[in-house]
């Protein structure tokens, strides 16, 4: 038993978190890591004792074409402040794993530059896969070579060769030393050469008693890649798809299924491995925008922390803030945050407080890290499934329905069952438990014995729409509509070019922020709701207009795009 078997992992994307430029110009350190410092001790609260963080290392854009690997990205800071950061998250029992981006560097890393320089003379031309000095690219280096993606940003590194491995492993070795971190999460693992991952495994081995490799596979027998020779775990994107998938269909049987798949690869008790769970993260929606009802908010969650595996929880999505992906971009995703907006959440945020419940209940039953998965009961609408470990039994149920319903489940030897969420108790008869499951919801069966005291770790309640926000404009007759209406509020907000009555993006940015709807906050009327709407919406298009001509297609964009959170990232993108 390792520590990431019992993990509760949270995930930070630091360059979005803490509003870095999506552009380094190399001119200098903003130590913004510190700004991360209250985060740990939320981190603590919601239950997790692991973090996730990454890209952290010099690149020029997001973070993923690394510039230098043994320095800390300067928008963030000095490598003394991850030094410190990383202690203060050891301090209070949190464990740090960081982004390996080891398939490509960025084209300003050092060994690349090289080659610009010297072409087929340069040392370090055989570094990255199929350099070609016959061919050419965009970037007119007189020069092609393969990359990640269809992206010439991101060159791939040739991890068949020995200078390169060393170069890594060294650089893994220098990581540990110098931030004493705990792991890492590889990233584009789907495409990295197994006998590098296998090397990558010899050296974790090496620098650190359980270090772990976890690496971002998106699809395909996950057992090649977690053995005992390559790597610990993987992202479990199967799992991902249908956890949101399953609710919006109300079709539990495609996540029993999932599981069943899954559990013939790796099996799920103390041997089986340990996938990376999750319900969104950096690269794809969030799950509070991915889903049609709201309030399955709940039992996704509560899958999350009990199907086998190891949860995560990406920044944010505890207060079950908004995230739409679009087109060309991932920074409506990865926001900036300020946790000083989000005091005392876990008491008046029902998000919050679930993912703080789950998180206490995933601790005190190591069923739910170790335990065999067993099916129970199955329908479209309702699921049920067994956790048992050392001949102890936890049950979960969950109910995507708009209506309580009443099961009847196998419970074992055990006297009598509570609710680790609502602490209703329930006797078992003739072997059985007979449990109310509340619509869109679920809850968490633990054994125990009559008479015994135990507390819950809190009773989940709704999760609402965060401001209920209005459906897309999808008939050609109102967007036309608001297209004539936009041409009669230009002069009001100041739309014509040159004009001081526009108003600065980050006036803008700051006024949109103060008028965010909470998580769970329902006394904003509809009619005010769809006023903070159409007054971003205009505040968008009244910045585009002042940089340049909008089209009405640009224009279609703008009104499509009803998403409140959505819309004031779209806002902060012109301050960067």
């Amino acid at each position: 038993m390792a520590w990431y078997d019992e993990a509760v992992f949270y995930h930070i994307y630091p360059l979005g978190l803490l509003g870095a430029p999506r552009e380094n110009k190399y001119d200098g350190v903003t130590h913004r890591l510190k700004e991360l410092n209250p985060w740990i001790d939320h981190i603590r609260e919601l239950g997790c004792n692991a973090l996730y963080i990454g890209p952290l290392f010099e690149s020029v854009g997001h973070g993923y074409e690394t510039t230098d690997y043994r320095k800390l990205d300067s928008r963030l800071g000095d490598n003394k402040d991850l030094k410190q950061f990383v202690k203060k998250c050891h301090d209070k029992g949190i464990r740090v794993i960081l982004d390996g981006v080891f398939n490509h560097t960025g084209r300003d890393f050092f060994a690349f530059k090289d080659i610009k320089e010297n072409r087929e003379n340069s040392r370090y031309k055989d570094w990255y896969c199929n350099v070609n000095f016959w061919g050419n690219n965009e970037y007119n280096d007189g020069f092609s070579y393969d990359n990640w993606g269809g992206y010439n940003l991101l060159v791939k590194l040739n991890q068949r060769n020995p200078e390169v491995k060393d170069y890594i492993c060294d650089t893994i070795r220098f990581w540990v030393s110098e931030f004493d971190i705990d792991g890492l999460r590889l990233d584009a693992a789907d495409v990295l050469d197994f006998d590098f991952m296998k090397t990558l495994r010899s050296v974790a081995n090496e620098v650190k008693p359980e270090f772990w490799l976890m690496g971002e596979v998106i699809h395909g027998d996950y057992t090649r890649w977690v053995n005992e020779g390559t790597l610990h775990s993987v992202t479990n994107y199967v799992m991902h798809k249908a956890l949101y998938s399953g609710h919006n269909d109300h079709n539990y049987f495609e996540i029993a299924h999932t599981q069943r798949r899954l559990d013939g690869m790796g099996g799920s008790g103390a041997g089986g491995f340990k996938l990376y769970n999750f319900v969104d993260n950096h690269d794809v929606e969030r799950i509070y925008t991915k889903l049609s009802n709201k309030a399955h908010f709940t039992p996704v969650h509560i899958l999350l922390y009990t199907l086998p595996g190891i949860p995560s929880v990406y920044y944010g999505s505890e207060f079950a803030i908004e995230g739409r992906k679009e087109k060309h971009s991932d920074v409506s995703l990865r926001p900036a945050l300020d946790i000083r907006d989000y005091k005392d959440a876990v008491k008046n945020n029902p998000a919050t407080a679930l993912i703080a419940a789950l998180g206490k209940v995933r601790r005190e039953n190591p069923e739910l890290a170790y335990g065999d998965y067993k099916e129970l009961h199955l329908q479209n609408k309702q699921y049920a499934f067994s956790r048992s470990s050392n001949g102890r039994s936890v049950v979960v149920t969950v109910n995507n329905d708009d209506s309580d319903c009443t099961l009847t489940l196998p419970a074992g030897d055990f006297a009598e069952y509570m609710g680790a969420l609502s602490g209703d108790r329930v006797s078992v008869e003739y072997g059985n438990i007979q449990v109310c499951v509340k619509a869109n919801s679920g809850e968490i069966w633990i054994p125990v014995n009559k008479g015994e005291k135990k507390k819950a770790a809190g009773a989940p309640k709704i999760v609402k729409e965060a401001g209920k926000i209005s459906g897309k404009l999808s008939s050609k007759d109102n967007i036309d509509e608001k297209l004539k209406e936009s041409s009669e509020v230009k002069s009001a907000a100041g739309e014509t070019k040159g004009t001081d009555k526009v108003k600065s993006a980050p006036e803008i940015s700051d006024a949109a922020s103060k008028t965010s709807p909470k998580a769970g906050d329902t006394s904003l009327g509809k009619s005010y709701e769809d006023g903070v709407i159409a007054g971003l919406q205009e505040a968008i298009l009244a910045i585009m207009e002042k940089n340049g001509n909008v089209t009405d297609q640009m224009r279609r964009d703008v009104y499509n795009n009803t998403h409140h959170d959505s819309l004031v990232n779209w806002v902060k993108s012109f301050i960067r």
